[in-house]
């Protein structure tokens, strides 16, 4: 459950033969369209920051809650093996340890991300360098959806990461 709800935020430079202005319009439109809200950011330092709530995998949910109870499940057997005179009680752990999983994973799943650009070539460049950082899984649709359109590249691709 901890591996399910840990933080992957990730940052990566992408460069793009476009002007500044382009490329941050056409991520900042995509971003938005994505459901991120811009959340300010810094004119003196170039950075644009956006945030967006993240909601947990139903997959994941009905997943660990099997997990849960079958771990559950088999505590009790031990126990049952250790303390013959408690019958079949420690069978019922499997009835609590099923919805708990489920439950603690939503709970740590749920939580607001930030992602912020910065740009690092100079405004009036022919072409753009961008700093972003995000959560990989964006930056991974960041690599899919946009690297044609805002012709974006990185040195090291996302996709071939074996985080």
């Amino acid at each position: 459950m901890r591996a399910a709800s840990k933080d992957r935020t990730t940052i990566v430079d992408v460069q793009s033969p476009l002007p500044p202005l382009e490329v941050l319009k056409g991520i900042s439109f995509w971003l938005e369209e994505r459901g991120w809200k811009k959340n300010g950011g810094n004119v003196e330092e170039k950075l644009l920051i956006f945030s967006g709530n993240v909601a947990s995998s139903a997959f994941l949910v009905i997943f660990l809650s099997c997990l849960g109870g079958v771990g559950s499940a088999c505590l009790g057997l031990v126990l049952i093996q250790l303390y013959p005179s408690l019958s079949w009680w420690p069978l019922l752990l499997a009835a609590i340890g099923a919805p708990l999983a489920g439950i603690i994973y939503r709970i740590k799943s749920k939580r607001e991300e930030s992602l912020e650009v910065k740009l690092l070539s100079s405004d009036l460049s022919d072409m753009s360098i961008l700093r972003i950082k995000a959560h990989r899984d964006e930056l991974i649709a960041i690599q899919l959806e946009l690297s044609e359109s805002l012709e974006l590249s990185s040195e090291n691709s996302l996709l071939s990461s074996p985080i």
